[in-house]
């Protein structure tokens, strides 16, 4: 029983899904709201859950394939939390585009226990099985829109990278099994170090550097950096916008984790070898998701490459190797998602029925038909960029100290300097919106009264973490500390 209450959360999601799928094949047709707030509940249930297993240690549970502590917790209730954001989102969305369905709360509900799951994996098949179910969640989302014909190319186009994405993780995973003798990431640290310790406690050294460098291109697809990045811009732009929301902004919290559990747990001894290549996917990722991203003129596109530039950043708060190198990259895969879902919030809010506002000419003059999200959207956008004193400056500032004390000053000027290059994209948008004028049949905006709340809410958590950064920053160094 001590060990059920581990899982607690995951078993309270787990059980919500299941009676959110029975209410709506009972009463979702008739009554597609009773759906929404089922689901809103089950969050919210599984949310106090979650508090309420808060481990004062780390706990290790089920032999070893669970790992229960602070950093999981934490990052199980952003990812609940965050959850209840996107589907008030994707509620407004759907139902005045008439395609409110139930699937997409049971996928969305299936795709956050995924996520969850790997935040708890101390095992390779563990932390593999939670990726794969938040994958195939999201296949089926970004195909939701079943009459839409680039929605489904866009999730063709992700199940066959994804696939593919998955194979190589899983072949890494096997070689990592074979050369250790393990699937235990505590086990597999210990065998490495042994290893480098006294000559020949390791069988096959060149395999496991396979096997690392398999990882490390499964994660990088996962993530979406270059150049593993050509899924990214066409899901994102095929997808429905509040399917694209969710894949730009909760999983890169279960990302964060997986790469801290695989590289930083398992694959920690390793560190010398995964650095290079991290620090090549962080150089290009920046560099070329900066550039692409001023070409566009689709705001879903132009998100998607801004989306690699911020990985990039992401992968050099690992590159020190310590507790606050990694407490940077998770205070970052925290404001970055919180971000994310303001920033697409803000396409849906445009959106009117008939009509997706996903051109950048269609924020023309928002700034001025609605003065407040004017506001909001110079929180959410200067954020992005990176402008103090905004969220985004420090998730940005903590990250490039930790890569500077770590000796790699070079890669702190080249993420400097395309962080000057990724700024004019948003500063353009945010031109558009104050200075341009807009078509004379325009709306205001299109979206209902609790869409407007929830993106209030939003943008003004990200204003107050912009204003006070040290609390979640000590929440990160203190979650991850040894």
């Amino acid at each position: 029983m001590s060990e059920l209450t581990t899982i607690l959360p995951e078993l309270a999601l787990l059980t919500a899904a299941c009676v959110v799928l029975l209410v709506d094949v009972y009463r979702g047709a008739a009554s597609p709201d009773v759906t929404f707030f089922a689901t809103i509940l089950g969050l919210l249930v599984a949310l106090g859950c979650t508090v309420a297993v808060f481990p004062e240690s780390p706990q290790v549970a089920f032999a070893g394939n669970v790992i229960h502590d602070p950093m999981s917790v934490v990052l199980r209730a952003l990812i609940l939390a965050f959850g209840v954001f996107m589907f008030a989102y994707g509620r407004d969305y759907f139902a005045r585009t008439s395609t409110l369905k139930g699937e997409y709360f049971v996928l969305g509900m299936l795709a956050l226990l995924g996520a969850m799951l790997i935040t708890v994996g101390g095992n390779l098949l563990l932390l593999y099985l939670g990726l794969e179910l938040l994958s195939l969640s999201m296949y089926a989302l970004v195909a939701l829109e079943r009459d839409s014909s680039s929605a489904s190319e866009a999730a063709i186009k992700y199940f066959v990278l994804g696939a593919l994405a998955s194979g190589l993780l899983l072949y890494g995973m096997s070689m990592i099994y074979g050369a250790t003798g393990s699937l235990d990431l505590g086990v597999i640290a210990q065998t490495i170090r042994a290893g480098a310790g006294s000559e020949g406690a390791l069988a096959n050294p060149q395999v496991l550097s396979f096997g690392m460098v398999f990882i490390v291109i499964g994660l990088a697809f996962k993530l979406g950096v270059v150049p593993f990045h050509m899924w990214v811009p066409d899901v994102y732009e095929g997808a429905p916008t509040p399917v694209t929301l969710f894949i730009g902004s909760i999983p890169k919290l279960a990302a964060f984790a997986l790469a801290f559990r695989l590289l930083g747990q398992g694959l920690g001894p390793m560190a010398d070898q995964w650095q290079s290549i991290l620090y090549a996917l962080a150089v290009l990722s920046m560099v070329l998701g900066n550039l692409v991203a001023i070409a566009q003129t689709n705001i879903k596109r132009m998100l998607a490459y801004s989306t690699i530039s911020h990985m990039g950043f992401l992968l050099i708060g690992f590159l020190a190797a310590t507790g606050a190198g990694y407490a940077s990259a998770m205070f970052y895969a925290v404001v970055y998602a919180l971000t994310s879902l303001a920033a697409f919030a803000f396409v849906i809010l445009i959106s009117h029925r008939g009509r997706e506002g996903d051109r950048i000419v269609d924020f023309a003059g928002l700034g001025r038909r609605a003065p407040w999200f004017g506001f909001l959207a110079i929180v959410v956008f200067f954020s992005l960029a990176g402008v103090p004193p905004f969220p985004g400056f420090w998730a940005k500032w903590f990250v490039l100290k930790e890569t500077v004390d770590s000796g790699f000053m070079n890669l702190a000027v080249i993420a400097v300097l395309s962080s000057v290059v990724g700024a004019f994209y948003y500063l353009n948008l945010l031109k558009v919106m104050f200075f341009d004028e807009p078509a004379p049949d325009t709306p205001v905006v299109g979206a209902g009264a609790d869409l407007r709340l929830v993106l209030s809410v939003n943008s003004l958590l990200l204003l107050a973490l912009g204003l006070l950064p040290g609390l979640l920053m000590q929440v990160c160094v203190n979650v991850l500390a040894p």
